[in-house]
Protein backbone atom coordinates (compact mmCIF):
# COMPACT_ATOMS: atom_id res chain seq x y z
CA UNK A 1 0.00 0.00 0.00
CA UNK A 2 1.46 3.10 -0.67
CA UNK A 3 0.76 6.67 0.36
CA UNK A 4 -2.04 7.72 -1.93
CA UNK A 5 -3.56 4.37 -1.43
CA UNK A 6 -3.53 4.78 2.82
CA UNK A 7 -4.96 8.67 1.64
CA UNK A 8 -7.62 7.13 -0.42
CA UNK A 9 -8.71 4.81 2.52
CA UNK A 10 -8.45 7.74 5.45
CA UNK A 11 -10.84 10.09 3.02
CA UNK A 12 -13.30 7.39 2.35
CA UNK A 13 -13.70 6.71 6.07
CA UNK A 14 -13.80 10.14 7.30
CA UNK A 15 -16.85 10.37 4.60
CA UNK A 16 -18.58 7.17 6.39
CA UNK A 17 -18.05 4.89 3.60
CA UNK A 18 -16.66 1.18 4.28
CA UNK A 19 -13.28 1.00 4.07
CA UNK A 20 -11.41 -2.32 4.36
CA UNK A 21 -8.07 -3.06 5.65
CA UNK A 22 -5.51 -5.53 4.91
CA UNK A 23 -4.29 -7.85 7.87
CA UNK A 24 -1.01 -6.11 8.31
CA UNK A 25 -2.76 -2.69 8.97
CA UNK A 26 -4.81 -4.18 11.26
CA UNK A 27 -2.09 -5.90 13.06
CA UNK A 28 -0.33 -3.05 13.49
CA UNK A 29 -2.75 -0.86 14.89
CA UNK A 30 -3.30 -3.76 17.70
CA UNK A 31 0.59 -3.40 18.55
CA UNK A 32 0.38 0.28 18.49
CA UNK A 33 -2.75 0.47 20.49
CA UNK A 34 -0.86 -1.86 23.30
CA UNK A 35 1.97 -0.06 23.15
CA UNK A 36 0.09 3.33 24.12
CA UNK A 37 -1.99 1.44 26.74
CA UNK A 38 1.26 -0.02 28.31
CA UNK A 39 2.90 4.12 28.07
CA UNK A 40 -0.49 5.53 29.62
CA UNK A 41 -0.46 3.08 32.00
CA UNK A 42 3.24 3.60 32.97
CA UNK A 43 3.27 6.97 33.19
CA UNK A 44 0.50 7.21 35.34
CA UNK A 45 2.30 4.89 37.51
CA UNK A 46 5.22 6.87 37.94
CA UNK A 47 7.63 4.37 36.40
CA UNK A 48 10.34 4.37 33.77
CA UNK A 49 11.05 2.11 31.34
CA UNK A 50 13.74 0.54 32.90
CA UNK A 51 11.62 -0.08 36.08
CA UNK A 52 8.76 -1.52 33.61
CA UNK A 53 11.70 -3.83 31.71
CA UNK A 54 12.56 -4.67 35.47
CA UNK A 55 9.16 -5.51 36.91
CA UNK A 56 7.81 -7.87 33.72
CA UNK A 57 11.18 -9.68 33.65
CA UNK A 58 12.26 -7.96 30.21
CA UNK A 59 14.94 -5.88 28.53
CA UNK A 60 14.64 -2.12 28.46
CA UNK A 61 15.07 -2.08 24.53
CA UNK A 62 11.72 -5.12 25.07
CA UNK A 63 9.90 -2.60 26.67
CA UNK A 64 10.65 0.44 24.57
CA UNK A 65 9.62 -2.05 20.85
CA UNK A 66 6.47 -2.87 22.89
CA UNK A 67 5.37 0.59 23.81
CA UNK A 68 6.35 2.10 20.23
CA UNK A 69 4.23 -0.55 18.82
CA UNK A 70 7.34 -2.19 16.72
CA UNK A 71 5.85 -6.07 18.05
CA UNK A 72 2.74 -7.28 17.87
CA UNK A 73 3.52 -9.50 21.44
CA UNK A 74 2.72 -12.95 22.05
CA UNK A 75 -0.61 -13.76 24.59
CA UNK A 76 2.04 -15.30 27.25
CA UNK A 77 4.13 -12.55 26.83
CA UNK A 78 0.92 -10.09 27.50
CA UNK A 79 0.70 -10.87 30.77
CA UNK A 80 4.36 -9.80 31.90
CA UNK A 81 3.61 -5.80 31.39
CA UNK A 82 -0.54 -6.40 33.01
CA UNK A 83 1.56 -7.67 36.01
CA UNK A 84 4.06 -5.21 36.11
CA UNK A 85 1.52 -2.76 36.10
CA UNK A 86 -0.47 -4.02 38.44
CA UNK A 87 -3.61 -3.77 36.60
CA UNK A 88 -5.61 -5.75 34.08
CA UNK A 89 -4.79 -5.99 30.25
CA UNK A 90 -8.05 -5.89 28.18
CA UNK A 91 -8.03 -6.56 24.31
CA UNK A 92 -10.92 -6.58 22.48
CA UNK A 93 -10.12 -7.65 19.06
CA UNK A 94 -12.82 -7.11 15.85
CA UNK A 95 -13.08 -8.00 12.33
CA UNK A 96 -11.28 -4.31 11.73
CA UNK A 97 -11.62 -3.16 15.26
CA UNK A 98 -9.52 -3.56 18.13
CA UNK A 99 -9.12 -1.51 21.59
CA UNK A 100 -6.57 -2.34 24.46
CA UNK A 101 -6.97 -0.79 27.64
CA UNK A 102 -5.81 -1.42 31.53
CA UNK A 103 -8.02 -0.95 34.30
CA UNK A 104 -5.74 -0.69 37.64
CA UNK A 105 -6.36 -3.77 40.15
CA UNK A 106 -7.52 -1.54 43.47
CA UNK A 107 -5.51 -0.26 46.01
Amino acid sequence: MDHSTWRTRRTRQLAGEAVEYDQEYVDARLAGDLGQAVYDRRIELGLSQTELAERAGMTQPQASRMEGGDTVPTLPLLRRPAKALDGTLNLTIGECDSHVTFTPHAA
